[in-house]
């Protein structure tokens, strides 16, 4: 089976999940496809080669005109679901931002139906989360797998104010998984991020057996000295499936393609 492995141990963001799908040979264009199958006027995409302490790495930009609408998750869900994107693309970019709003509803205490704008309907966020679901499909891989995720450490300003690091909502979507704290003083998972991989992922403890086809690394921002700002992704065939932490062996997987999983499944069953 084709499976992709997410070492996160820089963290993991939307625009580092672009960035690693289009270094291990997605083209940008058919990410840029699929977002423009939202109808969203001016929401461009931009790859450009880089280096983040000396490691080679591709990053991706997100250009989108000034928001003036606030998008709540039904809206959302009903302009995914009313695009032209494969129903498996709907159905999983629709349960990640279902995930996102449940997580920032219980950290402000408001109704589902109040979360708005930037936390689930900001036109990066869509760019971000239905790109990479679309970009994953294109990879054809089977299982997306996620190891241990660096949340990074300090404090992060945002629309709320001053928060700590991991941000709330960060924390909450991370609940159950192995999370470690290393590098730069600085938020390395953002919500976006934390809601991509809880979603459609599966944790491993390590990666696991694999013959490995190709490698790509999504560059952040920053560059750091003596600290390699990238998400890495390795794709490959495997034989057999390790199970999440604490689960045992997953004797079937779901393919990424056009089959509907249920809100909340990841990509194997």
């Amino acid at each position: 089976m084709r499976v992709a492995y997410l070492d996160a141990f820089s963290g993991i963001s939307g625009d580092l999940f672009l960035g690693a799908l289009v270094d291990v040979g997605v083209p940008v264009e058919d990410i840029q496809d699929a977002v423009d199958r939202l109808g969203i006027d001016g929401l461009r995409l931009a790859a450009t080669r880089t280096r983040r302490n000396g490691v080679a790495s591709t990053k991706v930009d997100v250009a989108y005109p000034t928001q003036r609408e606030l998008r709540h998750l039904c809206q959302i869900v009903t302009m995914i679901g009313g695009s032209s994107l494969p129903a498996g693309v709907k159905a999983r970019a629709a349960a990640v931002f279902e995930r996102l709003a449940v997580a920032e509803a219980a950290v402000h205490g408001v109704g589902i139906d109040e979360v708005h704008f930037h936390e689930v309907g900001a036109a990066d966020a869509l760019a971000d989360v239905v790109g990479s679901v679309a970009g994953l499909q294109r990879l054809g891989v089977e299982a997306l797998l996620v190891g241990s995720i660096n949340v990074g450490s300090g404090q992060v300003r945002c629309a709320h104010g001053v928060l700590p690091v991991p941000a709330p909502a960060t924390l909450e979507l991370l609940s159950g998984w192995t999370c470690h704290a290393a590098g730069p003083c600085r938020e390395l998972t953002t919500p976006t991020g934390a809601a991509l991989v809880t979603t459609i992922g599966l944790q491993v403890e390590a990666l696991p057996a694999m013959r490995v086809q190709s490698s790509g690394y999504g560059a952040g921002g920053s560059d750091y000295h003596g600290w390699p700002n990238v998400l890495r992704l390795v794709v490959g065939e495997a034989a057999a499936l390790p199970g999440p932490i604490g689960e045992g062996l997953i004797a079937e997987v779901e393919s990424l393609g056009d089959a509907v999983p249920s809100p909340r499944e990841g990509l194997a069953p």
